[in-house]
């Protein structure tokens, strides 16, 4: 069965393994979803990603996190572009999440980039989903 938001899809994957305290979480591969998870491994919101297999049979492994009272660190998620409803931001348009504890996430020209990253070097792009 085909997924029409891929990213959205990856996310609640992360979201309920977390909810349900698995240490990992398998989400079919792509290029785009790699990126993202990194960015998530990057600030903090994973433990680590890793690819596995080969060929059609593609795997992105992500090592979930917890804080130190066993809850999942990723408290909440919400998608803001996807494929039925496209939305770009410039430069102006981008703002701190939740006073700076979340993150947006979001594909430039550059790659994919925090909202953060994306103002300091000055470049807009389709906003994938916030993050906190």
């Amino acid at each position: 069965m085909a997924v029409e938001h891929p990213i959205a899809d990856m996310i609640t994957r992360i979201e309920n393994a977390g909810a349900v305290d698995k240490s990992a979480v398998e989400i079919p591969y792509s290029n785009m979803k790699h990126e993202v998870s990194e960015l998530l491994a990057e600030e903090g919101f994973v433990d680590s990603v890793e690819k596995k297999g080969s060929g059609t049979d593609k795997r992105i492994s992500v090592a979930l996190r917890y804080d130190d009272d066993g809850d999942h660190v990723i408290h909440e998620t919400e998608v803001i572009s996807g494929p039925e409803r496209r939305i770009y931001f410039s430069v102006d348009d981008i703002r701190p999440v939740k006073r700076g504890r979340g993150r947006l996430v979001i594909t430039t020209p550059n790659g994919v980039l925090t909202g953060q990253s994306a103002k300091e070097e000055n470049v807009g792009g389709e906003p994938l989903f916030l993050i906190w």
